[in-house]
């Protein structure tokens, strides 16, 4: 094994504290480390903290709050019987660690905590997330476990290689094949049926997380937790945690603005069908790192956008990542192989170029899948080329928290099709930094 390759499957040793307290005005919150007691491959066990931070040359260290209740003018914060992520590893917890000879790194943890983020607003069915680099390649909703897991990893099969899997019910036999005929670093679930476990471990690598209280995830939507931000020198910023406001269709505002004295209004409200995938594209949204747009259908992420600087752009970025996602899809389906691979094989004349023209036409005749789907942005648009964008991608409701000076705008651009497109506000930003 290269020493390049090798970096990635030690362990950095760390020396952090075995404890920590914070002292928060009157309040006295006390941390302690975990440790991850996992077979060493010997037949016995190897006691070890985190693998290593973001990178294999950054130590890391996670702390689990052990005691102390956190009030700060009235907000009651989560306390240590609301343990999730950091419930792994501790002796006696019901939240175990299977699996892997190799313990898990930072972004193993925050990238299943992520998912967990998106998942308490998701509580109504079965709900499959995949997380990579902190953001959702892929989130859907499902008649099981199984097809939850099946539609998130096709809604984005490039992206979804290496991610982290969540889902919200137990994981029975069925869905651990499924997951045992991709490459996923990680798989969390509140429970594994029976046989499940064994069918994983056929993945050496794969590390597996039992966290019970998923089960309970929905409580968590109203549950607030200091969210910490360190400074180049060495100076924080603190929050309150962004709580997700839109609970229900009934939660979306009415798309009005005033131009010229003259109020604006959408001339189209959602179709129930539409009001389902923006309350489920909202609630992704909350896990996808600002500035960000995405397209649902039918409760599945079709594309998302991610992280821009700029509206326009990540409209753009999110509707070519639809057409390749689809174009993906279609071609493994069909052929097996991945999209790029079968274009190789007709530039060699390996394969036939009407199979490549036939996946090229089927994704533009659905406009990647974008037409009937609806869109949710994080923040408003300052422009309606954004919208203007979305509308020539066949999406046919809209939502946006609103507050522009150019909503009007926005407004104008959905009334102006035929049908006309739906938008709501939100009334509340999403930003993810």
């Amino acid at each position: 094994m290269s020493s390049s390759s090798s970096q990635y499957r030690r362990d950095l040793t760390e020396n952090f504290p075995a404890s920590l307290t914070i002292q928060f005005g009157h309040n006295q919150l006390i941390y302690e480390k975990t440790l991850f007691s996992l077979p060493d491959g010997q037949g016995g066990q190897l006691e070890s903290g985190l693998r290593y931070g973001e990178n294999p040359d950054q130590p890391a260290a996670m702390y689990r709050l052990i005691n102390g209740n956190l009030s700060v003018a009235g907000v009651k914060y989560v306390g240590p019987v609301d343990a999730l992520v950091s419930s792994l590893g501790v002796a006696g917890s019901s939240s175990t660690v299977h699996g892997s000879r190799k313990h898990p790194s930072k972004t193993n943890l925050t990238d299943i905590d992520s998912a967990l983020g998106i998942l308490r607003y998701l509580p109504q069915q079965p709900a499959a997330v995949i997380i990579k680099h902190n953001n959702p390649s892929g989130a859907a909703w499902g008649n099981s476990a199984g097809e939850a897991f099946d539609k998130a990893f096709e809604a984005d099969r490039v992206a979804a290689f290496g991610g982290a899997l969540a889902v919200n019910r137990p994981l029975d036999r069925q869905t651990a094949s499924l997951v045992n005929q991709k490459y996923m670093e990680v798989v969390a679930a509140p429970d594994f049926e029976e046989g499940a476990l064994d069918i994983l471990a056929g993945k050496p690598d794969l590390r597996i997380f039992k966290i019970p209280a998923i089960d309970r995830l929905s409580s968590f939507q109203a549950l607030h937790y200091l969210d910490f931000k360190s400074l180049i020198d060495g100076g924080l910023i603190i929050q309150r945690s962004a709580a997700n406001q839109i609970l229900s269709a009934a939660d979306f505002k009415p798309a009005a603005a005033v131009n010229g004295g003259q109020t604006l209004t959408s001339l189209r409200t959602p179709t129930p069908q539409e009001a389902a995938d923006l309350l489920f594209g909202w609630a992704v949204d909350q896990g996808v790192i600002s500035n960000s747009v995405l397209f649902v259908k039918n409760g599945v992420t079709v594309g998302i956008g991610c992280g821009q600087q700029d509206r326009v752009g990540v409209v753009a970025i999110a509707a070519f990542k639809a057409r390749r996602n689809l174009a993906e899809s279609i071609c493994y389906r069909r052929h097996s192989i991945n999209f790029d691979v079968l274009k190789k094989q007709v530039e060699t004349g390996l394969t036939s170029r009407e199979a490549l023209v036939s996946i090229e036409e089927k994704v533009s005749e659905e406009c990647g899948g974008l037409k009937g789907s609806s869109m949710v942005s994080d923040a408003f648009f300052p422009f309606r080329d954004a919208v203007d964008l979305a509308l020539a991608q066949g999406v046919t409701a809209i939502a946006h928290p609103g507050g522009s000076l150019r909503d009007f705008e926005s407004i104008e651009a959905v009334n102006s099709v035929n049908p006309p497109v739906a938008m709501v506000f939100t009334g509340q930003r999403a930003f993810r930094h």
